[in-house]
């Protein structure tokens, strides 16, 4: 069983930038895809980045061109850069295994992003 720790949130204005980052207490180097997930209060939980274990990345339209999603696989450490941000990226990001369409490790506490003036 993995566990996923997400660290970088916070406050920042439209337009900044912020560094996300995922620890997973086991190594990462055999889970093929891995995700950040987003979810806004009284919204579902949505899939925003994803990486296989070759580095091919995938984004939800909403964050393409704005978010970059990396791993590295020696430091069990999966990452979102996050660039010109927009009030509506607002929620709290969590990252985990994609497996089977879903994910494939209980969620950890997440991170939460608030972008305000």
């Amino acid at each position: 069983q993995v566990q996923f720790v997400e660290s970088g949130g916070g406050l920042v204005q439209p337009g900044g930038s912020l560094k996300l980052s995922c620890a997973a207490s086991g190594s990462i180097v055999g889970i093929y895809a891995m995700g950040w997930y987003r979810q806004a209060p009284g919204k579902q939980r949505e899939l925003v980045a994803r990486i296989t274990s070759g580095g091919s990345t995938n984004y939800a339209d909403s964050v393409k061109g704005r978010f970059t999603i990396s791993r590295d696989n020696a430091k069990n450490t999966v990452y979102l850069q996050m660039n010109s941000l927009k009030p509506d990226d607002t929620a709290v990001y969590f990252c985990n295994e994609i497996h089977g369409g879903g994910p494939g490790f209980p969620w950890g506490q997440g991170t939460q992003v608030t972008v305000s003036l």
